[in-house]
Parts: structure tokens; sequence; C-alpha cells
């Protein structure tokens, strides 16, 4: 069985993306790691090379400004990653800059591989999805924040990128048909110094043409982490290739000055949820086959 994984980065450096952390937390299930660079402003094509592993393929990418319409340009980049990946591979495994795999799940996502890898029915496997906030002690718990998606899929040429790259999709528009696997998606796309964060967040939405984040204040310096609807503390362990990255978070969450100010209606429906892990009108951007 032969993997490709595969991301896409640009401005690492500067934004602080844990790219090297999530890049190494793959490569031990992959037989390469396909990395398309875009043109940055600062040197994220030394800091992939620095993991200095043959595994690597980068490829040097220009990002189409113009494409910022629902972050669209994303896409466009993790489609150009993912049509480098060496055509032989069974599965391609995808991450996003900002996601890291824990080392104990490799065993459990390999297994699943190995088991519907001649299972045509497949497109590819579905794991949880965690959504650190702030710090690595906190992760967004309300309903609406991501809880599971797609990040393996089959040597398909009809599947594409879907979205801003938050998921997959046939050519034709269809849902992917995946198997679920209890394994665990760490999204630190949250975690940030809250200036670091601030400077991602308007990087971000210049690329998403449609949306305002209101946490991002005009005229601020520091991202207001406070905006959160509702957090919970984390009981699990982390990655072994964030440790060291954890050791540099020196801010902090208060959680008493969260300023919860979403609706009635959303706060009910995270009640139900919590309670009884019913998402009501929950989105998926896949269909689970039994």
């Amino acid at each position: 069985m032969k993997v490709s994984g595969f991301t896409f980065v640009r401005n690492a450096v500067k934004f602080d993306y844990p790219v090297v952390e999530g890049i190494k937390s793959i490569l031990p299930i992959c037989d390469e790691v396909v990395v398309a660079v875009g043109n940055s402003e600062d040197d994220t094509l030394g800091l992939i090379k620095s993991i200095g592993t043959p595994k690597i393929k980068i490829i040097e990418t220009i990002w189409d400004n113009s494409q910022r319409e629902g972050g669209r340009v994303y896409a466009i980049e993790t489609e150009k990653a993912l049509r480098a990946c060496n055509p032989e591979s069974d599965w391609r495994f995808y991450m996003q800059a900002d996601e890291v795999f824990h080392e104990n799940d490799l065993p459990l996502i390999h297994k699943a591989m190995l088991k519907w890898k001649e299972d045509k029915q497949v497109d590819g496997l579905v794991f949880d999805h965690i959504n650190f906030y702030c710090t690595y002690k906190y992760y967004a718990d309300a309903r609406h924040w991501q809880k599971k998606e797609i990040r393996v899929i089959r040597n398909n040429h009809q599947i594409r990128s879907y979205g801003d790259a938050a998921s997959f999709r046939m050519a034709n528009g269809r849902k992917l048909h995946c198997k679920y696997v209890p394994a665990m998606i760490y999204h630190y796309g949250w975690v940030r110094e809250p200036y670091s964060m601030q400077q991602k967040k308007i990087e971000q939405n210049s690329f998403h043409a449609e949306t305002i984040d209101k946490n991002i204040l005009p005229g601020a310096v520091s991202f207001d982490y406070s905006g959160v609807a509702t957090v919970s503390l984390f009981s699990g362990t982390h990655p072994q290739e964030m440790h060291e990255r954890m050791k540099r978070c020196t801010w902090d969450l208060d959680i008493n000055k969260i300023k919860r100010n979403d609706s009635i209606r959303r706060r009910i429906l995270d009640f139900i949820y919590k309670k009884t892990g019913w998402n009501i009108g929950g989105h998926k951007n896949y269909k689970l086959i039994s």
C-alpha cells in the first residue's frame, strides 16, 4: 500500500503555522508528503526544506489573489498539491497547515487504509475534529464548530477539494461515501499569541471577501479571544510533535471575560448537543456508509 500526504502553506513563519509539526506527525505512515509552498513574505520554503527528509516533495506555487470568494484560493492550492501526488498511491492523506495528528492514532488510521483499500465504494475516511482555542488548554465546544471531517481520500481523479479546502467532493458535486475512523484531527488554527492571531485573521479575511469576522476590531493590535461562545477544558494529551511548541505559550484565556452574544436559539441547540450529542441541523461534507 502506498500513501501520499499533501498540504499547502504560505507565510508559515509570519503567521506561526505549526505546519512542520503537522507534516512530521503524518510522515510515519506516508511514502511522500507533497507540500505546495505559495509565494511568501518570509522563508516558508526554507522552513519546509528544514524538515530534512527525502519524503518531502515541494512544489512552488503562485496564489491567485483574485479567487477570494468563499476562500476559493485555498481549494485551488490544495488541488495543486493533490495533483502532484504519486499517481500510484492508493490513498492521499490531507492535512491543513494548522492541523496535527496524534502518534497514537496513526496505527488505527493505517489499519483502516489497509482494511478498505480494495473496497472501491469507500471514497475516503472521516475523523473526529477538535478546535483548540487561544491556548492548548481549551477547545471551542459549541455545536457549530467543525466536529468531523474527511482527511483521507482514495486515489481518484474525480475527487476535488471543496469550498475553502475544508473538505472534498466528487467532480459532479456528490458527497464522498466515507468510513468513520475514531482518530482525531488536532486543529490549532485558533491558538496563537494574540498579536499573531490578529494578523493571521486579517490575512484570512482578505481571502473570504464576503465574510466579516466581528472579532477583528478596526485598529486593534491583538485578537479579542473573548468573542467565543463557549469553551471546555481539554483533558487529553496533545501530539508529541506539539510539545516543544506548547512550552512557548505564555498567554492565556480569561474565561470570565467571555462575552457570549449568540442567539437564544443557538444556545438551546448547544445545550441539546452537549446533553445528547444530537447536532440538530448540523452540516456534513460526507455520507457515512456502514
